[in-house]
């Protein structure tokens, strides 16, 4: 499985701003895809995630409401739209895919991913 995430750029605070995650390789519709992000000088944090068959997301308390991911189908690509935009959001973004499993999953949990794609820079200014 390869990810390749774009998107993101600079934009100004309130805007909106979307960042895309293309998988490509065999993925299980029980899989699910992750985004993160990092600021500087910060460790990996959880954004939103979403089963790959779209039937179930999860999103960070500091995104719920004012962000939305979702699953192209016919692409493999999920997108992440985030509105209202922040200066804390301002970090480099990371897709990252979670095989099934048949244990307990935490879609939160960077260490339970399984493939990673480079990280988009989303930097948000005032």
């Amino acid at each position: 499985v390869q990810l390749q995430a774009s998107g993101g750029g600079s934009v100004q605070v309130g805007e909106t701003s979307r960042v895309s995650c293309t998988a490509s390789g065999r993925i299980f519709p029980a899989s699910a895809v992750g985004w993160f992000r990092q600021a500087p000088g910060k460790g990996r944090e959880f954004v939103a995630a979403i089963q790959w068959s779209g039937s179930f997301t999860q999103y960070a308390e500091s995104v719920k409401g004012r962000s939305a991911i979702s699953k192209e189908n016919g692409r493999n690509t999920v997108h992440l739209q985030m509105h209202n935009l922040k200066p804390e959001d301002t970090a480099v973004y990371y897709c990252a895919l979670q095989k099934p499993r048949l244990s307990r999953r935490d879609y939160t949990a960077a260490e339970m991913y399984d493939y990673w794609g480079q990280g988009t820079q989303v930097t948000v200014s005032s």
